[in-house]
């Protein structure tokens, strides 16, 4: 299957490596640009991508605002945005979590390690880099967690005990591997519980499970 990535960028330097680099893999093609929000928004309506690679800063409006539009409560088929930003603007993060994003990288990544990150998201499998995930989210902790602790009724009451201890790993930014070796089970049994718990929690992917794990207090769960 052919990924279909568009790319939100007001840098024409860095749009051009990016759609240089995007176009050169076998599995991939660059279906549209766009240099500023409202254009962007327009173009994935349009377009339809898989992916959309979104810088924070964009003329006229933010990337922030373009993800809530493009991903956001309400829209029936979103595509995967993954956002690209650098640790000097990182409070913006936890609002583009909230408004649909699926995934981080840092803007001075390596080509190579955008490129992978297109196919994970597109995959819907890790979407942050547990480097990233445990910079960034550590950064929000405070502003994830509930004032009052939340007790097991409600969404939580459809996890089994294991899953629950999987989210919890999940929100500490370990990758599938990671949680297979700390619980000593094997990799694809992994893949399943996360699956299990996205489904179970109607949740898109690992962000909103770090997010819903933060806001529900299941990542401070010692259990």
């Amino acid at each position: 299957m052919t990924i279909r990535v568009m790319i939100c960028e007001d840098q024409e330097v860095v749009r051009t490596g990016y759609v240089t680099a995007f176009d050169a893999q076998p599995d991939m093609a660059v279906v549209g640009v766009a240099a500023d929000g409202p254009a962007a928004v327009e173009a994935v309506t349009s377009l339809k991508p898989d992916v959309v690679v979104m810088d924070i800063h964009m003329p006229l409006m933010d990337g922030i605002e373009v993800t809530r539009r493009i991903a956001g409560p309400g829209v029936v088929v979103p595509p995967k945005v993954l956002v690209v930003t650098t640790f000097n603007v990182d409070k913006y993060v936890y609002e583009a979590l909230r408004a649909g994003a699926s995934g981080f990288l840092l803007k001075d990544a390596p080509l190579l390690e955008l490129v992978n990150g297109v196919r994970t998201v597109a995959r819907g499998e890790s979407l942050l880099s547990p480097t990233v995930t445990r910079t960034l989210i550590g950064r929000f902790a405070d502003r994830l967690r509930p004032a009052v602790p939340t007790s097991d009724e409600g969404p939580l009451a459809v996890l089994a005990p294991r899953e629950r201890e999987v989210l919890r790993l999940i929100a500490r930014g370990l990758s599938n591997a990671e949680i297979a070796a700390e619980l000593v089970i094997s990799f694809e049994t992994v893949r399943t519980y996360v699956s299990r718990i996205l489904t179970k929690l109607d949740l898109r992917d690992r962000v909103q499970a770090v997010v819903f794990a933060y806001r529900t207090g299941v990542a401070d769960d010692d259990r």
